[in-house]
């Protein structure tokens, strides 16, 4: 089985890859939650956390007297950025597409439907992953314009919001 790895983007540069085995290393202690004791061979870091936006891997830290801006990939998160492709809406939008060609594998509302933002309406199969498609606000559900089993090009309009 291949191996899992990742990137740490720190300060918009790539400073770290790792693969899976090797984060297992890490030897981590949460001292409170905000600040960490980690050992990684013979070195040892205390960094503490600052800010997070967890669901786009986006945090800050503070070590000694110096701040870094942290983003975590992986191996999708690079597929897609080559390919030209986005997870997610980019501005808000009465419409949602599709941000990437794939099977449409269900629908989770029906028209007329209340919704907040963040909700998941669709599930879109693309490169043998699922993947939930958001609401990028609230509102009601207008219009649905697939159903499952469509193949799905990249754009293409699948929900119109009011």
């Amino acid at each position: 089985m291949d191996s899992v790895s990742f990137k740490a983007i720190i300060d918009g540069q790539t400073k770290m890859e790792l693969r899976e085995e090797q984060i297992k290393e890490f030897d981590l202690i949460e001292l409170s939650d905000k600040k960490f004791h980690i050992l990684y061979g013979d070195k040892t870091f205390q960094p503490e956390l600052i800010s997070k936006e967890f669901s786009k891997r986006h945090y800050s830290f503070r070590l000694g007297s110096s701040t870094y801006q942290v983003e975590i990939k992986d191996e999708l998160d690079d597929m897609i950025e080559t390919m030209g492709f986005t997870l997610g809406a980019s501005k808000i939008s009465n419409s949602v597409h599709a941000p990437m060609p794939g099977i449409l594998l269900e629908i989770k509302v029906k028209i007329g439907d209340v919704i907040k933002k963040g909700d998941t309406l669709l599930i879109l199969e693309a490169m043998k992953m699922e993947n939930a498609i958001l609401s990028p606000k609230e509102g009601v559900v207008k219009d649905i314009l697939a159903k499952p089993g469509d193949t799905v090009d990249k754009n293409k309009l699948l929900v119109e919001l009011e």
